[in-house]
């Protein structure tokens, strides 16, 4: 079995590779590679998608990489392979995002990525730190993770649901913050996992033992 990393430039990659290749190791999942190389893709076991910065920049950062984005949608929508995004990563698994301009997600989990906006003015945007988690459904993904567990989070946005199906978890920065979306075979996390400690360690194994 196989994990792919994908590498867009978009953020450091060291740290997410760091804790995969651990959680691998620790639950005999295989290896874990970082590329942008469709043909790696296309082999696959598990993808996992990371993102830092803006919504309209990764978009056009995956596009720009020949082939690469058409790989990744023929192994998620044919193929059904289990796919991770983180932060950004996550976001662009909505419908739309709204960062300064509209951009089309892949539009496979029900949503709108919009700017949080604390209903208490002494909340400062970018959300930056950690927060606990409010599990709203159960999911493989997150056995062992109950309300409660912390988080690391750093963002402006966050993705507002069509479907609340699809939202397993929030947290509370001055009102809901979608944390954890999911449907079929795709899941995504708002904060950083491979920064997010016992928790975020434990999902990423979830992740890698799951088999939607």
């Amino acid at each position: 079995m196989t994990t792919v990393l994908i590498d867009y430039d978009s953020g450091n990659l060291h740290s997410a590779e760091k804790a995969f290749q651990r959680m691998a190791r620790e639950t005999g999942q295989g290896m874990v590679r970082v590329s942008n190389r469709p043909e790696d893709v296309a082999t696959a076991s598990r993808i996992v998608l990371p993102g830092d910065g803006a919504f309209p920049a990764c978009r056009r950062g995956l596009a720009a990489i020949d082939g690469l984005e058409e790989a990744i949608v023929e192994a998620v929508t044919k193929r059904a392979i289990p796919f991770f995004g983180i932060c950004v990563g996550m976001q662009m698994l909505a419908n739309e995002g709204h960062e300064y301009e509209t951009v089309t997600g892949f539009g496979w989990v029900a949503g709108d990525v919009r700017k949080i906006a604390p209903n208490d003015p002494a909340l400062k945007v970018p959300h930056m730190g950690w927060n606990d988690l409010v599990i709203d459904q159960p999911h493989p993904v997150l056995e062992g993770i109950a309300t409660g567990a912390h988080a690391y989070f750093v963002h402006s946005y966050h993705m507002e649901m069509r479907d609340p199906a699809h939202r397993l978890a929030h947290c509370n920065y001055g009102g809901d913050v979608t944390a954890i979306v999911g449907h079929a075979n795709v899941i995504g996390t708002q904060f950083h996992p491979e920064k997010s400690q016992e928790a975020g360690l434990r999902l990423i194994a979830n992740f890698l033992n799951w088999a939607p």
